[in-house]
């Protein structure tokens, strides 16, 4: 039975429709994330799980139990969902200390003094904020407020959690560190979690799955390392830094041992080969995705194995990032984009060659 359940769910503003028969199936204990750019419907679906927004087609259900469905005009309020839930702004009230912000949902549900006492330092314990009980939340810093939010949304034992962008105020290396920690909690206590994010590299950090979302359309559900090497079109492959995309024609195709399909496939000044997630027609038109960091750059002349894709050409721009070397490389009409290591020499106006092994490229219907 799934944790969370969204079948053709539907929410139009006007004539707008903001999200588009949208179906999710959340597993028990699983970490799913809503991951698309600004606009893609992913809060107001979040929200229509809360039942902060009515949907006004399909149904949703909870752990078995339907809490809205727009055809039979059930709907369950968002404090009888038994839903936690953590906002961008933390929503954590000024006037009250780290212990009566947490104790709150408790306090409204009417729970005996000796249990509120007992659940909240629990919960403060599980973020480590046991310390701070006393303390007025104004002297609170993003972390720790982000910490007394989750503690918050904690204290009751949702069924679910509902997270939306709750990273997204604290700088890079808190939000990293946060993040983690959230993860590990989230694993600990194997709670049902959607969360919301348009941050690329934190959904596939802590996800068991993500949905990719545009235009209130899911475009492709899956694990991030699927989603992100594996992507089912163009506008996935797309979302997710920046990929080299490069059109082609299908020389042959068959079954690998895999279960994927390999492709041999040519394009200008290249061929080779690459694999597929559905069958291919000799003859018939391909897009070749190459991530960045699956390329690797060689010294001009260089041969490659059986199957690689080799391309010659000169390069362009090469930027130092610390950790990493990004570097252009213009090969005939082509500008293939390389992420390498930072100590490898590319200066403008080298001769290279760029190398992609058939693991590393992924075909694509154009």
């Amino acid at each position: 039975m799934p944790g969370v359940l969204l079948e053709d769910v539907t929410r139009r503003f006007g004539p707008v429709t903001a999200v588009d028969k949208v179906n999710i199936s959340v597993e028990p204990g699983e970490f799913v994330t809503l991951l698309g750019p600004s606009g893609c419907g992913k809060t107001t679906t979040l929200r229509m799980v809360a039942g902060l927004d009515h949907n006004d087609g399909g149904r949703i259900s909870i752990g078995g139990r339907v809490v809205s469905d727009a055809e039979r005009r059930v709907f369950v309020p968002p404090d009888r969902r038994q839903l936690g839930m953590v906002f961008q702004s933390y929503a954590i009230w000024p006037h009250m200390t780290v212990f009566d912000n947490v104790a709150y949902p408790l306090r409204i549900r009417r729970r005996p003094s000796a249990e509120i006492t007992e659940k909240v330092t629990a919960a403060l314990k599980l973020v480590e904020m046991e310390k701070y009980a006393s303390r007025p939340s104004p002297l609170l810093s993003g972390g720790q407020q982000q910490r007394v939010a989750i503690a918050r949304s904690l204290v009751f034992e949702p069924e679910v959690l509902l997270l939306d962008e709750p990273l997204s105020n604290l700088d890079a290396k808190l939000r990293m560190q946060m993040g983690e920690e959230f993860r590990a909690l989230q694993k600990r206590l194997g709670i049902t979690s959607l969360y919301v994010t348009h941050d690329q590299e934190e959904a596939m950090a802590l996800s068991d799955r993500i949905v990719v979302m545009q235009g209130g359309h899911v475009l492709q559900i899956g694990a991030p390392e699927t989603i992100y090497q594996r992507p089912a079109s163009r506008d996935v492959a797309a979302f997710f830094g920046t990929p080299n995309l490069l059109e082609g024609m299908v020389m042959s195709c068959r079954r690998a041992d895999n279960g994927l399909f390999q492709l041999a496939a040519a394009g200008a000044g290249w061929k080779g080969a690459c694999f597929a997630g559905t069958d291919f027609q000799e003859g018939e038109r391909v897009l070749m995705m190459v991530r960045p960091e699956n390329l690797t750059l060689a010294e001009a002349g260089k041969e490659a194995w059986d199957g690689q894709i080799a391309w010659s050409g000169t390069v362009t721009e090469s930027v130092f990032r610390g950790a990493r070397r990004s570097v252009t490389v213009a090969a005939g009409s082509q500008r293939l984009q390389v992420e390498a290591p930072a100590l490898q020499p590319a200066a403008i106006g080298d001769a290279v060659t760029v190398i992609a092994n058939a693991d590393g490229a992924w075909a694509l219907r154009p």
